[in-house]
């Protein structure tokens, strides 16, 4: 064996292993190596070599270099999937090659278009007797450039032995659709090495170690091929027997991202792009674009350097989020860095040779391509947040700031996306509102634009990328519409609608200023809280006319630590909120983890569908010693403020009941309210007898829209499906207030509903006697009470329940805020 280098096999962008959207490539099942994002057709040899195998379908090649290293090349992923079309074999098995032989011709536009990624690893399979040096980061290479050396480490002359004689064997017809390709041949190498044996594979008469990737794919082994396991040593028969699960699965074990399911556009005016609503309100701005680049990195030093930069970039952006722990997306990204796997996931990329910076952006890159695949949508969208994380960390690492964002004041903001630091840094008083390509309506984006008032449409596509600096917009954030160089007429009609509502909105503020409670204009209470997450938050709040919280998130009490918080810690928080409220209400909701808001210290398992298992009540009810700390810490508070307790994902009488008899016992002879928060449609169709239970109840409406219409919050493949305005979900709190109403129950609704202008006639109109909202949409929210009498609002909810779709509700309220203006 001998050192030799690997020239690159493709022209293209250079990419780390780790940034590959693949789970397989991405985490080194394979091996290490390197990717590139192909701008060329034709994949050439790296190096003189052997063709071991060229895949069926005609997507990958193995080869055994000069120097006896094993390397398989794989162009695209989930390019089994396409069955062999738009590839062209160059080479066949047994065939010798020289660097530069073109070894598969494939059409790249065809890939782009089915495909998930175009990114092509490169992969040393035969990693104990070869390691990796002088692997570049990123950078546009081309074809025969130098790529990578690959230096034998004499494992190869070491005697190797198994530790036992235990043997078992079996015989299957494999049932994989694509038969054995990359992915379940990494997996079937996994299972075989966990069980801490060695096996082959054989077909007719051809073999392979199944230890060896490459051996595999040179089997062509299709589906219905038949195949003979035989394994040796350690755990034979748990190697079999994992190798017979993996090759018997009637479907790979990680499926291609499913394509986005095509969903009826938003009802918009001629010349207008649709979108998913964020945030709500109108706006008329001029567009500008954000584009802003990721930090340059350089090349990287020697191991040793880079780690030392590493620790350190970590503590300085933990420094720097620790300054601001007040906001609750922070609060989530110092949870994220806080992570042990991030951290060993960056550690280890520095100790293959990257850049301290270069990991902190390939790392959390390609963790966000796998968040992105995640069957749990909320998950998939915290995306954004990890590749936000890296960013700053490679500017920590680097020492360096991101370059400022300045904008004129009236700007819509547009962007292929948008990370919660670059907003911000924004002066958000300069922002009339924001558009973006991609995101979703539940990302942490969305939610701060929503909290600072600022009008958002996310999932807009790439008719957004037409528009150009400097084009007049209409924003509308409740149709969900996007008008660029509106007419005269529609400029005038917009700005009247801002006027007016500018106007409400003062009128609004100025009554809460003078201590009146918000009401319908026929002088029904409909009070108008306010969703918190810290006493920071609080004093805001109050300033813009809430009469009180009406839900405080207190799982960011729990997610940045690495144990749980205290009752005295607990209560301390509790005052200072209740304190900054000035006596107001304050309704606590309960720990609502699990799902997309993990713990490591309450130790709840991975779970297929984390929407579905444990969460809210259950994680509580599960963990009694959390729930009497809790429960302690908020009757401590309750002394000196008007707390009230309300408890998460209720889907049935006895897990209220139960959390009542720890309240009951911990509370003595202290009066405190307990309510229940209505997210399932279990507990909106059971609302009469909950109500029986408890002294108010609280419909979250972003959980009751997901679960009642079988969507994942943010999934952009649904999102635009995603609306709680459905005549389904409007049913089910109808329901829930007819049911509370037989027992003198109030109603809140404390979800994204809550702050939509056009739902607010409809919910009054349907029995809700309070709306807890961002701060930002305090004003307008109180405006949209006081603009409606009862009747009315009742005789509108009535048409909204009759409807037959979301877009056909939104298209009644919109007339009938018109009307109600007018």
């Amino acid at each position: 064996m001998s050192a030799e280098t690997l020239v690159a096999p493709l022209g293209g962008w250079l990419m780390t292993l780790a940034a590959v959207p693949d789970q397989v490539f991405a985490e080194g099942m394979m091996g290490a190596g390197v990717a590139i994002d192909p701008t060329g057709d034709t994949l050439h040899a790296p190096c003189a070599a052997t063709v071991l195998s060229v895949h069926a379908a005609g997507h990958a090649v193995t080869l055994r270099t000069a120097g006896g290293a094993e390397v398989l090349i794989h162009i695209g992923i989930d390019t089994v999937a396409m069955g062999g079309e738009g590839f062209e074999r160059l080479v066949e098995p047994g065939q010798g090659v020289t660097a530069g032989t073109p070894l598969i011709r494939f059409d790249l536009d065809l890939i782009a278009q089915r495909a998930s990624a175009l990114a092509t690893p490169i992969v040393l399979t035969s990693g104990d007797d070869f390691r990796i040096e002088g692997v570049a980061c990123d950078g546009l290479v081309e074809v025969g450039a130098p790529l990578l050396r690959l230096v034998p480490t004499g494992a190869a002359q070491r005697e190797r032995t198994v530790a036992s004689t235990t043997s078992a064997s079996a015989t299957v017809v494999v049932a994989l659709p694509h038969g054995i390709h990359a992915r379940p041949a990494a997996r079937i190498a996994a299972a075989v090495r966990a069980a801490g044996a060695s096996a082959t594979l054989t077909r007719d008469d051809r073999n392979a170690s199944a230890l060896s990737v490459t051996g595999m794919l040179g089997l062509d082994a299709v589906h219905g091929s038949t195949l003979t396991i035989a394994a040796q040593g350690g755990d034979a028969e748990g190697a079999v027997a994992a190798v017979v699960a993996i090759l018997t699965a009637h479907e790979d074990a990680d499926p291609p991202a499913p394509r986005a399911v095509p969903v009826a556009p938003a009802e918009v005016a001629d010349g207008a792009l649709a979108g998913v609503p964020a945030a709500p309100g109108l706006a008329i701005g001029i567009a500008r674009w954000l584009r802003v680049a990721a930090p340059e990195v350089p090349p990287a030093d020697d191991v040793a350097t880079e780690r030392e930069r590493l620790v350190t970039g970590i503590a300085r952006l933990r420094d720097t989020l620790a300054v601001a722990s007040g906001h609750s997306v922070l609060a989530a990204h110092r949870a994220i860095l806080d992570d042990p796997d991030l951290e060993a996931t960056l550690v280890a990329a520095v100790e293959m040779g990257e850049g301290a910076a270069a990991a902190a952006l390939s790392v959390t890159r390609a963790q966000a391509a796998r968040l992105a695949r995640s069957s749990d949508a909320r998950i998939a969208e915290r995306g954004d947040d990890l590749i936000d994380i890296g960013q700053r960390l490679a500017h920590a690492v680097l020492g360096t700031e991101p370059d400022a964002i300045v904008l004129p004041s009236g700007t819509i903001l547009l962007a292929d996306d948008l990370l919660p630091s670059q907003l911000t840094a924004l002066d958000a008083t300069a922002l009339a509102g924001i558009a973006v390509v991609r995101g979703g309506p539940t990302s942490h984006v969305a939610i701060m634009a929503a909290g600072l008032g600022v009008p958002m449409l996310v999932a807009l596509g790439e008719p957004l990328a037409a528009v150009p600096d400097g084009a007049t917009l209409i924003l509308d954030g409740d149709a969900g519409s996007l008008l660029p160089d509106p007419d005269a007429p529609s400029l005038n009609t917009a700005r009247a609608k801002v006027e007016a509502a500018r106007l409400a909105e003062a009128e609004a503020l100025a009554a809460a200023a003078s201590g009146r409670p918000a009401a319908t204009a026929d002088g029904l209470a409909v009070g108008v809280h306010v969703n918190l997450g810290s006493a920071a938050e609080a004093a805001a709040a109050v300033t813009a006319g809430a009469e009180g919280c009406g839900l405080l998130r207190t799982e960011l009490l729990f997610l940045e630590r690495a144990t749980a918080p205290t009752r005295d810690e607990q209560a301390s928080e509790y005052r200072a909120i209740g304190t900054a409220l000035g006596n107001r209400p304050l309704t606590i909701r309960l720990l609502d983890i699990g799902g997309d808001k993990p713990a490591p210290y309450l130790a709840i398992a991975a779970e297929e569908n984390p929407a579905l298992g444990l969460r809210g009540v259950r994680v509580v009810l599960a963990r009694e010693d959390v729930l009497e700390t809790q429960v302690a810490a908020i009757l401590d508070a309750a002394d000196g403020a008007p707390c009230r307790i309300m408890v998460p994902m209720v889907a049935s009488v006895a897990e209220l009941d139960a959390v009542r008899v720890v309240v009951d016992r911990l509370r003595g002879s202290r009066p405190i309210l307990l309510g229940a928060m209505i997210e399932t449609p279990a507990a909106a169709i059971g609302a009469d007898l909950i109500a029986r239970r408890a002294d108010f109840l609280s419909i979250g409406s972003n959980d009751l829209t997901q679960y009642t219409l079988a969507m994942d919050r943010g999934n952009p493949a649904v999102a635009a499906g995603l609306d709680g305005l459905h005549p389904a979900v409007l049913r089910l709190v109808a329901a829930t207030c007819e049911g509370a109403a037989r027992h003198g129950v109030p109603v809140g609704v404390c979800g994204g509903l809550a702050a939509d202008p056009l739902a607010v006639p409809i919910l009054v109109g349907l029995g809700v006697t309070s709306l807890s909202v961002p701060a930002g949409r305090i004003a307008a929210t109180r405006a949209g009470v006081a603009a409606v009498g009862v009747t009315q609002a009742h005789v509108h909810a009535l048409q909204a329940l009759a409807c037959e779709s979301a877009g056909e509700v939104r298209t009644l309220a919109r007339r009938f805020a018109e009307e109600t203006v007018a």
